[in-house]
């Protein structure tokens, strides 16, 4: 299941990266079918983004124990000493991301490097949260949340940001238990409300998930979902992307296809995607053209192992 996770992820950014920034318009005259070098960041085939480096951080900070401080230790190793990036340099990252880190470098906590204002909610914790998954997996839901909450809240503190992280883990959760994916997107239409509202979360943070908790998400069409750099649209958009799909290929292309920030919907929808299908379902071209695939899959491993996942 780790494989099919950090995999999964790993090849729906590298697909976004070429083409990061364009449109939905100029992708729908020209779309992405395949995985593709250069574009935006003239980068070659198979090349993740900050999304992936800051998984593998993570992942590799649980191989060794859950440890914010090693977690932003790690984050640091990444922004300033090109750790976990795909050819030894940095080439994108999030102001708010960079912000955090730079913090945590100056001194502050990890747990509380992340911004808490309305305005710092990007999809730099969403993007990178994955892997925590295979270690809360088991653990009771309230300690669920309280780790999710300090996870994000080391690039991300906003309840906003920390409830689009806890939503996608418990999806994720819900599939890695072997439930579908159509009964995982049911069951959070009462399973996170009821946990957002035993902590007192302002109902105004709860109403604006309301596409993902009351309506039906994957009747919505195309020019209703929305694939900015904001998390709340980040987390609808793989959820739209997965729930109107049927392969791992097609959701992926489908969500960088939407275009805008591509990267990240296709990390997002890749993970979940790579969990739903297996990573025996993910092209074997892709994979075999990722950047460093072979420490990706030893990491990947290395988790499953630690954690006996």
């Amino acid at each position: 299941m780790v494989r099919d996770a950090l995999i999964g992820l790993a090849v729906g950014d590298a697909l976004g990266v070429p083409v990061e920034f364009k449109s939905r318009d100029i992708l729908k005259s020209s779309p992405i079918t395949d995985m593709i070098g250069f574009g935006t960041h003239q980068q070659p085939a198979g090349t993740w983004s900050d999304d992936s480096s800051l998984a593998f951080c993570l992942a590799e900070c649980l191989v060794k124990g859950y440890n914010t401080v090693l977690m932003g230790d790690l984050f640091v190793k990444w922004l300033y000493s090109a750790h976990w990036t795909p050819h030894g340099r940095i080439f994108d990252v999030g102001m708010g991301t960079s912000r955090s880190i730079k913090r945590i470098k100056e001194g502050c906590p990890a747990e509380i490097a992340g911004g808490m204002d309305e305005e710092d909610n990007g999809n730099g914790s969403l993007m990178r949260i994955l892997p925590l998954v295979f270690f809360i997996l088991d653990k009771p839901i309230e300690e669920r949340f309280k780790i999710t909450k300090e996870v994000s809240s080391v690039t991300h503190a906003h309840i906003r940001s920390v409830i689009a992280c806890f939503y996608y883990l418990e999806f994720a959760r819900l599939i890695i238990k072997g439930e579908s994916k159509e009964f995982a997107y049911r069951e959070m239409k009462t399973h996170i409300p009821r946990v957002l509202k035993s902590h007192e979360i302002v109902e105004k943070e709860i109403t604006l998930f309301q596409r993902l908790l009351h309506g039906d998400i994957d009747s919505l069409p195309e020019d209703k979902v929305y694939s900015s750099g904001y998390v709340l649209h980040t987390l609808e958009a793989s959820i739209w992307c997965l729930l109107t799909t049927n392969s791992y290929s097609a959701a992926v292309l489908k969500s960088v296809n939407l275009g805008s920030d591509t990267d990240t919907t296709g990390a997002v929808t890749g993970g979940l995607a790579g969990i739903v299908y297996g990573y025996d379902n993910i092209p074997r071209d892709w994979v075999l053209k990722l950047a460093r695939v072979n420490e990706v899959l030893k990491l990947a491993d290395d988790l499953s192992n630690s954690l006996a996942v």
